[in-house]
């Protein structure tokens, strides 16, 4: 995994298996951080649209899993 990243407009060539790919690689992340979000997951309708864009959707969390999060990436921003 890199230590920079890009906020970049997404690719036109993205594909759906970019995105199966790198939810894979965020779910690890996530995990690796002891931060399940329950919800996440792709975006299957964005599928649908004549301009696609695969798209990940992070879903809803509790407190206790907002807490987390926000704890690792402060964590890892302070590097």
């Amino acid at each position: 995994m890199t230590d920079h990243f890009s906020l970049d407009a997404p690719s036109d060539d993205d594909t759906p298996r970019d995105a199966e790919e790198q939810l894979a690689l965020l779910r690890d992340a996530l995990q690796a951080n002891a931060i399940t979000l329950p919800s996440l997951g792709l975006d299957l309708p964005n599928f649908a649209a004549r301009y696609a864009q695969p798209l990940i959707a992070l879903g809803n969390c509790n407190l206790a899993t907002a807490e987390a999060l926000t704890a690792a990436l402060l964590k890892a921003a302070a590097r």
